[in-house]
């Protein structure tokens, strides 16, 4: 019998990904590529980095496999029902039909886009922080270019009605006042991205430019690096204070490229969290890196093919 695999694809901030995933969840060796995104590309560019990566990743379907289906993970926000992408930090594409472009590419497939906040959470409830009865009240996040969420509650993954429920990067946290190019002051995402945290940094007198520069000063001891890993961790910690006191979560799994600026960043959201001890429902509440390292996003992406159940 022919290994059933999925495509998964992966559109962020500031690239694109696709691999081919079996059914355990593994990524196939040599079928994961990516192209960069970014604010500055064309939608043709972003196109073009699209088919690039799916076809590569398509290329290395084994003889004896089957395709049998694809998955996508966006950045937010969606909209579920036409198959369509804005994302925030990419403002190239507006309403773009990323579900149909992958579909023209692989007409006899089936093909779902859900939100990327949605596939990390999906991830690690299948097969990572989150397996087994740890993770059946899971919110997953991902802390990169931006701060995207997805929430898995009773096992399932949850419905909403234009696929962007669970997008904590957007909750607003209380004590700040940062503009957010939603449109909303005060946002997770505005306070706690690697980006805007490095020019909140950077407005204090820190000197590098990106989230290696702050977690290699981070790490040196910088007076600065340390108060802007202090003050994204502890955003997100009442972030997600604020969301256990509403969902009663047993887990929080976060992954994205900043999330690994130093391990001091989950220490700082742990204590904002443990603030509010006259709630002892919402202090248990676990807060861990993911266990997926980056593969988790295209894990996800491929839980949409070949774990349906747990979507709503």
């Amino acid at each position: 019998m022919p290994t059933p695999l999925a495509l998964a694809v992966d559109f962020g901030g500031t690239k694109v990904e696709a691999a081919l995933v079996d059914e355990h969840g593994t990524l196939l060796p040599g079928s994961r590529h990516r192209r960069p995104t970014g604010p500055t590309a064309t939608a043709d560019e972003l196109d073009r980095s699209v088919r690039e990566v799916v076809e590569a990743a398509l290329a290395a379907l084994p003889a004896d496999a089957e395709l049998v289906g694809a998955g996508i993970g966006s950045a937010g926000p969606i909209e579920v029902s036409m198959g369509r992408v804005s994302p925030l930090n990419v403002p190239a594409w507006r309403e773009h039909p990323l579900r149909d472009r992958i579909i023209a590419i692989l007409p006899e497939t089936p093909v779902v886009l859900r939100i990327d906040g949605l596939c990390i959470a999906l991830a690690e409830h299948w097969v990572g922080a989150g397996a087994g009865a740890r993770g059946e009240n899971l919110l997953g996040m991902v802390v990169s270019t931006g701060v995207g969420g997805g929430l898995v509650i009773g096992g399932r993954a949850v419905a909403s009605p234009t696929g962007n429920g669970g997008h904590i990067g957007h909750v607003e946290v209380g004590g700040y006042d940062d503009p957010c190019t939603c449109g909303g002051r005060g946002c997770l995402e505005a306070i706690a991205s690697g980006p805007r945290t490095v020019a909140w940094a950077r407005t204090q007198g820190f000197a590098g430019t990106t989230g290696e520069d702050l977690a290699r000063a981070h790490a040196a001891g910088d007076p600065v690096a340390l108060a802007a890993v202090e003050r994204a961790g502890t955003a997100i910690g009442h972030a997600i204070a604020s969301a256990t006191n509403l969902l009663d979560l047993d887990l929080v799994a976060i992954g994205g490229g900043f999330s690994r600026v130093s391990p001091v960043l989950f220490d700082h959201a742990r204590t904002a969290v443990a603030e509010r001890r006259g709630f002892a429902f919402a202090t248990r509440v676990e807060i861990v890196p993911s266990a997926l390292s980056d593969e988790g996003p295209l894990i996800g992406a491929a839980a949409l093919v070949h774990r349906p159940d747990l979507i709503v």
